[in-house]
């Protein structure tokens, strides 16, 4: 499986963006997909998932401002991120687990200024 990340960027504090993840596979067949992110000098840290049934599950720190999506169609996992705070700038990675084996895309830089 192949994941295109896009949508990084410099925003300010309580902006917002929409990242977008284009797999190269139905995301039907993939058990789950994720974001993930890493700041400077930090572990890699679950951000938001969502099923191949559409079960989503976003983590606390991000829970009433980010939201995890999809259209099928387009085989594409959106986040989209609100009210976003400084402490929101890492590099996003989308992630397709697919039960045997994880892929990983390339990140996208979100950077949330002050």
């Amino acid at each position: 499986v192949q994941l295109q990340a896009s949508g990084g960027g410099l925003v300010p504090s309580g902006g917002s963006l929409r990242l977008s993840c284009a797999a190269s596979e139905s995301i039907f067949s993939i058990n789950a997909m994720g974001w993930y992110r890493q700041a400077p000098g930090k572990p890699r840290e679950l951000v938001a998932v969502i099923t191949s049934g559409g079960i989503t599950n976003h983590v606390d720190f991000v829970k009433g401002r980010f939201t995890i999506s999809r259209d099928i169609a387009k085989n594409t996992v959106y986040l989209q991120m609100d009210s976003l705070k400084p402490e929101d700038t890492a590099v996003y990675y989308c992630n397709a687990d697919m039960g045997w084996e994880n892929y990983w895309g390339k990140g996208t830089q979100v950077t949330v200024s002050s």
